[in-house]
């Protein structure tokens, strides 16, 4: 038996489906440990282009819209808010950046179901929902990277004490 919903059921069962797979991959990733994030893999691995983050500033003007964007980590009981550097001792820039790598791969989680919705939703409806999954997760995924090049670059100076200041202060610019 098929029933057919129409566009208005059909966006009804998109949303509570996406927000409950959100949900799931949020409750997933939030459930391993800290210390499996805290050097990168594959996947969060930043390439040469990006690695001290300017990519980001020049090509996506990333300092005009990134403090817009929502911290889900402050959202979850157990969770590492990544608004603002809290401490400028190793071991919190340590925890930090790889905080960074669990929003990324939550992130990259939250986009890995958009081929299931092909069941239910015509041509049409997955141009959408493409545009969708890749607006609410590209600009996080590049918030996370952006932040985590910075931050390495900042623990890799031998005088990183000096510049103890402005990363207490939540700021990571010299």
């Amino acid at each position: 038996m098929s029933v057919e919903l129409g566009p208005a059921g059909v966006i009804l069962i998109d949303a509570a489906v996406w927000l409950l797979l959100h949900a799931l991959a949020v409750a997933l990733v939030i459930r391993i440990p800290w210390e499996r994030f805290a050097s990168d893999g594959p996947l969060t691995r930043l390439r040469g282009f990006e690695a001290d983050g300017r990519w980001y500033e020049r090509t996506l003007r990333i300092q005009r819209w990134k403090d817009r964007l929502p911290d889900g980590g402050g959202w979850v009981k157990s969770g590492f808010s990544k608004r603002r550097l809290r401490s400028g001792r190793l071991e919190h820039l340590e925890r930090f950046a790889a905080e960074t790598r669990r929003g990324e791969l939550t992130h990259w989680a939250m986009m890995l179901p958009l081929p299931l919705f092909a069941l239910w939703n015509n041509a049409f409806g997955m141009v959408i929902l493409t545009v969708y999954v890749l607006i609410a997760n590209l600009p996080c995924i590049f918030v996370q990277r952006y932040n985590r090049a910075r931050l390495l670059k900042v623990m890799s100076r031998p005088s990183r004490l000096c510049y103890s200041r402005k990363v207490i202060s939540g700021h990571l610019e010299e």
